[in-house]
């Protein structure tokens, strides 16, 4: 489960980081260290053979619902799928063919379960090793434009997640899926549209490779708290890099 992630890069730095063709954006989104469910997000996606970047609301919107509050309430309970059953569930099958995309993140984080060596609840912070890449994950993701009744859309998206392995699966039995530079174009293809195929671009050799995680402080916990001190290492009598 990725509850909460961080994103703080601008518009501009991230169609210069994944070399996309432009952006459907007026404006960057605000920085942001505490990202949660339903808060707007970047999603990287193809339009007419591009690469651009967008945005979306954290957490897909089944095409069924039939009020603004049903669909907003359904939200917090879509912000992940599990890629052992993406393929399967209604909420998520028909965009895991038609409109895959990328997430961009500078980290998520995830809080300990019993079933680990942590304390449970101790939340940590998950990011790209800076000795490894500089880059943002690129998540795998889908995404759906959702009509209301009155005929507003809004879009919306999912974090596609994993079991987790390594020691992050000391931490949490779920991870997200960051998926490799070389399988971009075949996910983000609207034309491929064999679920096993997509399915296949979702194993990834190594899907630990190049994290570091370590303890924060719980004030992640908190929605309303943001900011550079909620990535801040902080000491459990524990090394404070996994890898």
């Amino acid at each position: 489960m990725c509850g909460r992630y961080a994103q703080t890069l601008g518009a501009e730095e991230i169609v210069q980081s994944f070399a996309l063709d432009g952006s459907s954006l007026d404006q960057s989104l605000p920085l942001n260290w505490n990202i949660a469910p339903t808060n707007e997000i970047y999603i990287i996606r193809n339009e007419s053979g591009s690469r651009i970047l967008d945005s979306a609301s954290w957490g897909i919107i089944a095409p069924w619902q039939k009020t603004m509050a049903d669909a907003r309430a359904s939200q917090s309970h879509a912000i992940n799928a599990r890629n052992e059953s993406i393929h399967e569930k209604p909420t998520f099958r028909h965009a895991f063919r038609t409109s895959r995309c990328l997430i961009p993140a500078t980290g998520y984080y995830e809080w300990a379960t019993s079933l680990g060596k942590y304390a449970p609840k101790q939340p940590f912070y998950i990011s790209p090793d800076p000795k490894i890449s500089t880059r943002a994950f690129s998540v795998a993701g889908i995404w759906s434009s959702w009509v209301g009744p009155n005929g507003e859309i809004i879009e919306s998206a999912s974090i596609i997640t994993r079991e987790a392995v390594g020691d992050l699966a000391t931490i949490h039995s779920r991870m997200p899926v960051m998926l490799p530079e070389d399988r971009w174009d075949s996910w983000l293809d609207p034309t491929q549209r064999d679920p096993l195929e997509a399915l296949e671009l979702l194993r990834v050799d190594k899907p630990d490779y190049g994290l570091i995680a370590h303890p924060v402080s719980s004030r992640v916990n908190l929605v309303a708290n943001n900011g550079k001190d909620l990535i801040t290492p902080i000491d459990l009598g524990e090394p404070t890099t996994l890898f």
